[in-house]
């Protein structure tokens, strides 16, 4: 019963509390005066915009984009340290979506052996000088082939 008496007390403190702290903000607000209004000058005009003569002033020079081709860009996609080359673990990490279309044995659940053999014997197939690495021109060769079947839209 006492938890009960002090539990409403404690309630009714922290109302009033709150009560007296939103009153007193009010009335802050209420006595605050005005913002003054200064005299105003053209250049003080929002409607126009501020001039500035950069002088001898020199930024540096912005970054220069790159044309890359298609491939190129595939290439950055799985070369993930930029030293073009890709090594087999950069490969296999890239390859998610892949791994949900390598279902080998129709049961509708891709075990990682399932999906780790397809892609190091593709890896592997793609390595001609089977240094573990893939330059360029050997990654080129994992490109998958589209079917001429599929017409372009021409939108």
């Amino acid at each position: 019963m006492d938890r009960l008496i002090l539990g409403a007390l404690g309630a009714l403190l922290l109302t009033g509390v709150g009560l007296f702290w939103w009153q007193g903000r009010a009335q802050v607000e209420q006595a605050a005066p005005p913002p003054m209004m200064a005299e105003t000058s053209p250049a003080d005009d929002p409607d126009v915009l501020p001039a500035a003569d950069p002088g001898q002033s020199r930024g540096p020079a912005p970054p220069e984009a790159t044309e890359l081709s298609k491939e190129q860009r595939r290439f950055f996609r799985y070369d993930r340290n930029r030293d073009l080359r890709i090594t087999r673990n950069e490969m296999l990490s890239s390859r998610t979506a892949a791994f949900r279309k390598l279902d080998t044995d129709g049961n509708n659940l891709l075990t990682f052996e399932e999906w780790a053999v397809t892609t190091a014997t593709r890896f592997d197939d793609a390595d001609a000088n089977g240094d573990r690495e893939l330059d360029q021109k050997e990654f080129a060769t994992t490109r998958l082939k589209r079917s001429a079947s599929k017409p372009r839209c021409n939108c």
